[in-house]
């Protein structure tokens, strides 16, 4: 069995196509279809079903994945451990995360991580969506759960404060609410209620039963972006509308605290790479907890 065939069957299943997983890989279409029936013939099992739409695993393939996968572990840990441990740190790591700790926290600081090791290249995806580590879409993510099943290793990193904002040039036009009752008179900013990848996220209830928002945007940047711009009155991160003077806090008594994880796939927690990137979103966020609080 060769292992860049195992490597092109891992594409397949992550991507649920081979045109994808050609495309992720750099190779043409013909090629890894080829490789594909490569791989089956030598196991004596249809491992893909193809349609003309995607592909998806035979329960055989399903099987074949968890191996695949510990194949793919002991590699990492192999290419880790057969250079020079003074050689330094290098390769990729992957971090998704939710758009406003990825861009708002993470971003202007994750230079530091480049300086240290400029071997070292940074993956960061910041939107707002949850990753499968088990499909190998990042490497680490953090979350705004703790995973309850899975073969994830998780680390809290923070809790934060979340809570009623509006932008100074809204207050300008309309009066300030003094009850929660009173935001059923304004217009409201919130998420799209079917979009949301996360129950930590459907949130509004907890401020108002009758909420209702006016102004829908799946995304904490957007929300913050249309906020600040005086589109209404919306439920956002502290740490990001503190920085701003056009954000001001509206029923400041009124808040809620989320939590913030990292998360990793256990066959890559002890890959060196991605350790050290694990390390250093804890250590940042030690160094700036008191602005999420």
């Amino acid at each position: 069995m060769n292992w860049d065939d195992v490597r092109i069957f891992l594409a397949i299943a992550r991507s649920g196509q081979i045109l994808g997983a050609a495309r992720a890989l750099g190779l043409n279409h013909a090629t890894v279809a080829r490789r594909l029936d490569t791989l089956e013939a030598a196991l004596g099992a249809r491992l893909v079903a193809r349609h003309t739409h995607g592909s998806e695993l035979t329960s055989e393939g399903e099987r074949f994945l968890a191996h695949a996968e510990r194949m793919e572990s002991e590699m990492l840990a192999a290419s880790e451990t057969a250079g020079s441990e003074a050689a330094g740190v290098s390769g990729t790591v992957r971090v998704g995360a939710p758009d406003g700790f990825g861009v708002a926290f993470l971003a202007p600081r994750i230079g530091e991580l480049a300086e240290r090791h400029p071997d070292l290249t940074i993956e960061l995806v910041p939107v707002p969506r949850a990753f499968s580590l088990s499909r190998r879409e990042a490497d680490i993510a953090v979350t705004l759960e703790r995973p309850r099943e899975g073969r994830l290793v998780a680390r809290k990193l923070t809790d934060y404060r979340l809570g009623l904002y509006a932008g100074r040039t809204y207050l300008d036009r309309h009066d300030t609410p003094a009850s929660v009752d009173d935001l059923a008179a304004h217009r409201l900013v919130g998420y799209v209620e079917d979009l949301l990848f996360s129950a930590s996220l459907d949130y509004t209830g907890e401020f108002s039963r009758s909420w209702h928002s006016s102004i829908a945007i799946s995304s904490a940047m957007g929300q913050t972006e249309a906020v600040r711009a005086g589109a209404g009155i919306g439920i956002l991160h502290a740490f990001m509308a503190r920085r701003d003077p056009d954000l001001i806090p509206v029923l400041p008594e009124h808040g809620l605290t989320r939590s913030y994880w990292t998360v990793v796939h256990e066959d890559l927690r002890a890959i060196r790479r991605v350790a050290l990137v694990s390390e250093f979103l804890a250590e940042i966020v030690e160094r700036d907890r008191a602005i999420f609080g």
